[in-house]
């Protein structure tokens, strides 16, 4: 519960809301009123084997439309990898951008991981996004 307090002149309104900072670990934490829960502002959680697989895949796709390679087989040939990874990990970009951008963020939801996506997920990246292809 807050208190409101108006100047004698009305032009100042000050608002008391009772709160507490506490010390968390290494972080600290606003702890509200009653002993409710307190309010943490979520942490990234950066997965590393699944950003490094859409950078690699970018990156082959980069070296596909200049030119570097000319094919998926060339490319898969010239990185010692098998042509099928390849292409599976190429899907990856497809995703949405907001789904890149999670990812790369470290906001991607807490259950995608990297082999989902890679066995196969919709292209229409409305449905990536409701249809639930890792989640």
């Amino acid at each position: 519960m807050s208190n409101r307090e108006i100047s004698g002149d009305g032009t100042l309104l000050t608002v008391s809301i009772p709160m507490a900072i506490r010390k968390r670990g290494s972080r600290k934490v606003v702890v509200s009123p009653a002993g409710t829960e307190p309010w943490v502002m979520p942490r990234p959680r950066i997965d590393n084997t699944l950003l490094r697989a859409l950078v690699q895949a970018f990156h082959w796709q980069h070296k596909l439309e200049s030119g570097q390679h000319g094919t998926i087989s060339e490319l898969a040939a010239a990185e010692k990898l098998d042509r099928s990874f390849v292409c599976h990990m190429l899907r990856l970009t497809l995703l949405a951008p907001d789904l890149v951008e999670a990812i790369l963020d470290g906001r991607q939801p807490p259950n995608m991981q990297l082999q989902p996506p890679v066995r196969g997920f919709p292209v229409e990246w409305e449905r990536q996004r409701t249809n639930g292809c890792w989640l």
